[in-house]
């Protein structure tokens, strides 16, 4: 009888497994370190007034092709004005509707989005996600709440002297490290960290098949100093959450697994982190108030956003 494989990923999950951490019962992880108080500080970064919407268009342009499990948002009107000129005052309306998967754009993955061993994060089995009541636990609903935090932009592009890291780049603990001493920052418990790779360059010049291509992103080496950072959500600018490919023959999205079925960490993608970081490079400032909640979508494993950050 042959040995079942071990996977490094599903080794490095044990070490840094918060399953029970915050009670059996928890359903928001990481996300737990969002406290009152870090909310207070957080909000005391906002100095200057500067808005940063760090979301893309949710329109028939995105980033998806069609065909797959993921297309790009339709929007229709359900209500013209046409429709109601007769009105005896006069008055005119409209309204409309959108149809999009809820990880169609920018992006949370929540808790129920990626799990491996017939599991998801704080021992969910998988038959907790199922038709009739979508996420029955992790739904992405309980975290709302807790997506107001300081965001932290480390620009790992900027790091490399590049505009976009090459293709399928490693992103290591050692670049985070070197990151935030040459911005002079530094990463705390319950901050939402924002990586930019420069990727998202892709999708603004219109090559939507590059950006869905080979992405630099982080790899497992990085898991270890989230946990240890008490990392509260990690968002970046890539479609893929991770490097990609996977380094790790025959693995899917190892990434994900360690972080959002072991630790409990919100993970974010699609992200513009592009008019932030010239802005961060030009002032010195590379934090400030992140606002991303997210919908309150009941069952849902994730949500479309449009974040912004405030400094």
């Amino acid at each position: 009888m042959s040995e079942e494989k071990v996977w490094p990923h599903h080794e490095l999950g044990k070490k840094l497994n918060n399953w029970g951490r915050w009670g059996e019962d928890d359903q928001i992880g990481t996300l737990n370190f969002v406290t009152p108080h870090k909310r207070v500080e957080s909000a005391k970064l906002v100095r200057t007034g500067k808005s940063f919407d760090l979301g893309m268009p949710f329109d028939s342009e995105g980033p998806f092709k069609g065909g797959g499990f993921r297309n790009n948002p339709i929007h229709v009107m359900t209500l013209l004005p046409s429709d109601t000129a007769m009105a005896p005052d006069t008055m005119i309306s409209a309204d409309d509707m959108i149809v999009t998967g809820l990880q169609s754009a920018t992006q949370w993955d929540g808790l129920a989005h990626v799990g491996y061993g017939g599991f998801f994060y704080n021992n969910v089995p998988a038959g907790a996600v199922n038709n009739f009541t979508g996420a029955g636990r992790n739904s992405f609903h309980h975290a709302v709440e807790r997506l107001v935090s300081r965001g932290v932009l480390l620009d790992i592009a900027r790091l490399k002297g590049v505009d976009r890291l090459e293709d399928s780049y490693e992103i290591t603990e050692a670049d985070l490290l070197a990151a935030e001493e040459r911005q002079g920052v530094r990463v705390e418990s319950g901050d939402i960290v924002l990586l930019r790779t420069g990727s998202y360059k892709w999708f603004l010049e219109g090559d939507r098949e590059r950006y869905l291509g080979n992405a630099p992103g982080p790899c497992l080496d990085t898991c270890r100093w989230l946990y240890e950072r008490e990392v509260a959500a990690l968002a970046m600018d890539n479609f893929s959450g991770e490097v990609w490919p996977s380094p790790i023959e025959g693995s899917t999205i190892p990434f994900h697994q360690v972080v959002i079925r072991d630790m409990g960490l919100t993970l974010g993608e699609m992200f513009n982190l592009e008019e932030l970081a010239a802005d961060c490079e030009e002032d010195g400032v590379w934090d400030g108030l992140l606002v991303a909640p997210g919908l309150k979508v009941t069952g849902a494993t994730g949500s479309p956003i449009t974040p912004l950050l405030l400094k």
